[in-house]
């Protein structure tokens, strides 16, 4: 079937398949049977902890309901508590959770569309800072049809109290415009910054969205993935469920999204979770929950990791370790190799500075330096994705979480392009 015989929006979506560099490549690299094979440093998941999975699966037994609609629909009765006992053990809630403040759906990114759907009508958007995650602008774009607009920040002003007024100017910006902003989108700890949002912070993002009433959405899937980086200076992980909202935003517009695709290196499960005390909210993700719920496979295994209490925590523990142990691996190479960065103690990133070794002057019809630059590493071997945190020019996510040996490689092969430059 061609595309012009299809909606509008569909079309909209078929093209995006086709934007250059819109989506990344697979690795094929393999230190032992494919040496020669493509290095990604784009994909956020964390293969450390990838045995530990193994073996804790390997011993789940998946009960006969696990096949039934209501096993699984809404995440059943099970997951939402369990998720809450987490939740309660290391996000702190102001309040304990019981599982009735959780939504479960197929993935955040799933959940992020919904809220999405929930808040805004089409053209509206979702206000957020930058550098940030850049896939976004697909989560609520591509069917909910919200926009996402991005305040003037960078990566030494995002995360000081101060960043309001930036977010005030534009939302100003947004209304002169015509343009509707429903809600303010952090990503705490931050994709791609690794660092974290301090309290004092959080408060006035979350004053900010009551002023204009419009709803505080806190992405905090890296939120147990924060490790000792040796920068004492960085703030540890703050919640926004751990704030009392009394006298600082109205409970109806406060959302945190969770999911079990980083802290727990499971992506594969495809759990994602809405953690909110707004009930108008929870009825909104319940109508569409049928296009989105979890297989019930999934809910078992998910479920099981999270009531093995003693389990989830060696198992958190371990992460960060080795998460520590990958950070002061790569940044030691970048400290040799001269190349700037962002500290970081929490996710599964650096954020470097290769704006040195761009192409200056680029002339009319010319490629851009950053995808010329990100084209040359392709062909060496290595996949960084160029401008997709939409940070200033220059700067790439490397994603460290990876066998060492990879890191390792891919860091050579980025020596090898830079290095000439």
């Amino acid at each position: 079937m061609s595309s012009h015989v299809l909606s509008k929006r569909a079309s909209q979506t078929i093209r995006d398949l086709d934007t250059p560099w819109r989506f990344a490549p697979a690795a094929t690299y393999d230190p032992d049977t494919n040496p020669d094979g493509l290095i990604s440093f784009g994909l956020a998941e964390n293969k450390l902890v990838d045995r530990e999975l193994q073996e804790f699966a390997r011993h789940v037994t998946i009960p006969a309901q696990a096949f039934s609609y209501a096993y699984s629909s809404g995440g059943g009765p099970e997951l939402p508590a369990a998720m809450a006992r987490h939740l309660n053990e290391y996000f702190s809630p102001f309040k304990p959770l019981d599982g009735s403040e959780i939504s479960i759906s197929g993935t955040a990114t799933a959940m992020h569309e919904i809220i999405g759907w929930a808040v805004g009508e089409p053209g509206d958007c979702i206000l957020t800072s930058r550098p940030v995650y850049g896939r976004f602008e697909l989560d609520f774009g591509n069917k909910a049809e919200l926009n996402v607009g991005y305040a003037d920040t960078d990566p030494d002003s995002s995360f000081d109290s101060s960043v309001v007024q930036k977010f005030e100017e534009a939302l100003a910006g947004a209304s002169k415009a015509g343009r509707v902003i429903r809600a303010l989108l952090i990503v705490n700890p931050n994709n791609p910054l690794g660092r974290c949002y301090p309290r004092d912070t959080l408060v006035a993002l979350m004053k900010f969205c009551q002023k204009h009433s419009i709803h505080f959405i806190s992405d905090e899937v890296y939120g147990c993935s924060v490790y000792n980086s040796s920068h004492p200076t960085l703030p540890p992980f703050t919640s926004a469920l751990s704030i009392d909202p009394a006298g600082i935003i109205d409970t109806d517009l406060l959302h945190v999204t969770y999911g079990l695709s980083k802290d727990f290196g499971a992506a594969g499960l495809r759990v994602g979770a809405l953690v909110t005390r707004s009930q108008a909210m929870h009825r909104a993700v319940k109508s569409v929950t049928r296009f989105h719920n979890v297989s019930g496979p999934s809910v078992a295994i998910a479920a099981a990791m999270l009531n093995d209490r003693a389990w989830c925590r060696g198992f958190i523990d371990k992460a960060r370790t080795r998460m520590a142990a990958a950070y002061k691996h790569v940044t030691e190479a970048l400290d040799a190799m001269e190349i700037k960065y962002v500290s970081a103690n929490a996710g599964f990133f650096v954020y470097v500075d290769l704006s040195p070794y761009l192409k200056k002057g680029s002339s009319p019809g010319q490629e851009d330096p950053d995808f010329a630059i990100a084209r040359k590493l392709m062909d060496a071997g290595v996949f960084l994705h160029p401008l997709e945190e939409h940070g200033p020019s220059g700067w790439f996510r490397v994603v460290f979480t990876q066998d060492p040996r990879t890191v390792t490689e891919g860091l050579r092969r980025l020596k090898a392009v830079v290095r000439p430059c």
